[in-house]
Order: structure tokens, then sequence, then C-alpha cells
């Protein structure tokens, strides 16, 4: 918020709940290749970029460490470095975008058609979309035939899809778990048409457990143990037919409801009630009341996905990566407290919520 004047979550990479999945075992070779590589994405410079992954290949390092081991690295990287502060928003877009255009050097077989054909895509909303290119690529070059939807797929339309490709697997990507519902959504569509689902990204938490919450066939913690998975034998033949209801009976109380339906007044609402025990808010422009609308927007959409799998850990794990995004900005983390308080008090008929506001503030006080 601008009381705590966080930059946008929106713009810069996804938050991490708990120490995230430990990497995968990749070649040793491959991190001078990634320090260079680091430092061509940090000038922005694309050539020397293309430059090191040419040479690396050229030295003998596989095309898979390559995209893995080196450009999955560095990316990990930038998202460490936006963080800290130690590099901004305009940097991570740079850094991603020289990710995009290398991985489209590197060399790709032809599929074989013994393999399969695989669907790969971002959930409804979901715009972190390298991590599903690093499947994507990685499928391709052990030989499937992948088809990459990219980014913020709308369920229909991945169904339609579906249809005309007919892929035998969907491998679905969600960075953050503000996308569950829409993530629980795709999952129970695409299960529907008989095809099993296949789900991955820090979105279904570090140990996979609300990809099994939300009734996925199958959950990797990144791309070489999705395709080591899809290539050891076809997943499981997806449930029969099904309601939300059925995977997540909590739902029936209608909070996660209420609670989405009511987001944009509960913000408005709270920015009012900050500003009158914030003075200083009062004397706040347009752009810093946007900022700090636009980050109580991310408090709720956060307690709404704790609200949706029934887990304080959502919710409790943004708070304190926010607490942390603050610090490391200067910003003190004792300016949140007050915005869960004043979120509380316009909730007295919503014991889970009231519940989950009560962990947000538990969290916080051990950190503050």
């Amino acid at each position: 918020m601008t009381v705590t004047r966080a930059s946008s979550r929106q713009d810069g990479p996804a938050h991490r709940t708990g120490s995230g999945p430990a990497p995968a075992a990749g070649d040793g070779r491959a991190e001078p290749w990634a320090e260079r590589l680091w430092q061509a994405a940090l000038a922005a410079d694309e050539y020397a970029a293309l430059d090191v992954v040419a040479e690396a290949l050229a030295a003998g390092l596989d095309p898979e460490s390559v995209l893995l081991d080196v450009i999955g690295a560095v990316q990990q990287r930038v998202g460490m470095e936006w963080a800290a502060n130690r590099i901004g928003v305009a940097d991570e877009h740079a850094a991603t975008a020289i990710s995009d255009r290398v991985i489209a050097a590197l060399p790709v077989p032809r599929p074989n058609p013994a393999r399969g054909s695989v669907t790969v895509a971002c959930v409804d909303k979901e715009w972190h979309a390298l991590p599903a290119r690093l499947l994507a690529e990685t499928l391709r070059l052990r030989g499937w035939q992948v088809a990459y939807l990219g980014a913020q797929v709308p369920t229909a339309h991945l169904v339609r899809q579906l249809h005309r490709t007919g892929s035998s697997v969907v491998c679905l990507s969600a960075a953050l778990s503000t996308r569950l519902p829409m993530a629980h959504a795709a999952i129970t569509a695409v299960q529907a048409t008989g095809v099993p689902v296949m789900v991955g990204g820090l979105g279904f938490g570090v140990d996979g457990r609300y990809a099994h919450r939300l009734g996925a066939d199958a959950w990797a913690p990144h791309a070489r143990a999705a395709a080591d998975r899809l290539g050891a034998g076809p997943l499981p033949a997806p449930r029969p037919r099904h309601q939300t209801v059925d995977d997540l009976p909590h739902l029936a109380d209608q909070e996660y409801t209420k609670v989405t339906r009511a987001a944009y007044h509960l913000v408005r609402e709270t920015v009012e009630r900050l500003e009158q025990r914030f003075p200083p808010m009062r004397d706040y422009d347009e752009e810093q009341r946007e900022r700090t609308a636009e980050d109580l927007a991310h408090i709720v959409d956060f307690l709404a996905a704790a609200l949706y799998v029934d887990d304080a850990d959502v919710f409790t794990g943004f708070l304190t990566w926010t607490a942390e995004i603050l610090a490391a900005r200067g910003v003190p983390a004792r300016s949140l407290p007050p915005a869960l308080d004043a979120l509380e008090e316009q909730v007295p008929d919503l014991p889970r919520t009231r519940r989950l506001l009560d962990a947000g503030r538990a969290a916080l006080a051990v950190g503050v």
C-alpha cells in the first residue's frame, strides 16, 4: 500500500510461500554460463545473451541444461533480486524478454509420434508465463508434440483447443495462489472431457498441497519432474464429472463468494478507514491513493484464495512475503495490521474470514 509503499505485486515476480521447491538436479557445468547470461540480462543485451546460449551449446552443454540450468536459473535469480530490491520492475521485464528470446534460439527436434501430445497453458488470469514456457520447451526437447498456449488462457478456450488438438494430457501453471479458483475451474472442465491434468507452479504450494485439494491428477515441482512423470507412463484417468463442492465442501458456507462479491466495497471502505486513522493519508495524491487501493486489493484477493482452499497459509504466506518486500524497501511492516483491523470490522458475520485475519495478524506479529 502507499501506507506501506510496496511496489505493485502485479508488476513483479510471483511471491513465494515458504522456502520454495528444491531446485532440480542439473548440469554443474552450467553455472558459469548462467552467470554470463545474468550479466547480459542485467545489461539488457540481447545479442550477448544469444552468444552465451550459442557458446554454451558449442561447449557441449545439452539444450535441456541450457534451458533449465542456464536460462531457468537466471530467471529464478531475477525473482530473488527483485524481491531484495536490487533490481526494478523494468529490469525484471527486460530480463524476462531476453529469456523468451534466447529460448527461441534453442534447437528443437521434430516430435516423436510415439510420445504423444501435451497442451501446456497458464490458468485464466495468470500472466507469469515463463515457467509454463520452460515446461513446454523441455517436453519438446524430449520429443513430445506440444501445444503451448501461453499466459491467461480462459477455461472455455482451453477446452475448445483440446477438442481440436486431441491432446492426451493438459499441464496447467499458476504462479499465484490467487489463481486457485480459476485453476479449479480449469481442472474440472478439462477432466470432464476425459483428459487428465497435471499442475505446477508456486500457486499450488511448494509441496503441491493445493493441487491435490483441487483434484488434479498429478503435480510436479519443476519442469524436469513434470517431464519425467509424463515420460514414465500415462497419468491416471480423471474422475467422473463432479461439482466444486465435492472437492471443497467448506465452500457451502458462501464466505468465499461473499468476500469476492464485496471485494471492491471492502477495499474502498478500508481506504476510508485508514485515512481516518492515518492523517497523512489525507494528503495523498491520486496516484498514491490508487497504489493504496491496489495493494489492499491484493490483500483481499489472497484472503479470498485462502477462503477458497480453507488454508490460512495462503493468506499468511502472502502477508509475511509482503512484509519482507517492505523491509527490503525500508518500509515498516507495522503498517499492515491496521489494514487487517479495518477489514475485520466489515465482516462481523464471517467466522472463517475473521479467523484468517487473526492468523494474518499473528503471522505479522512474529516478524514485526
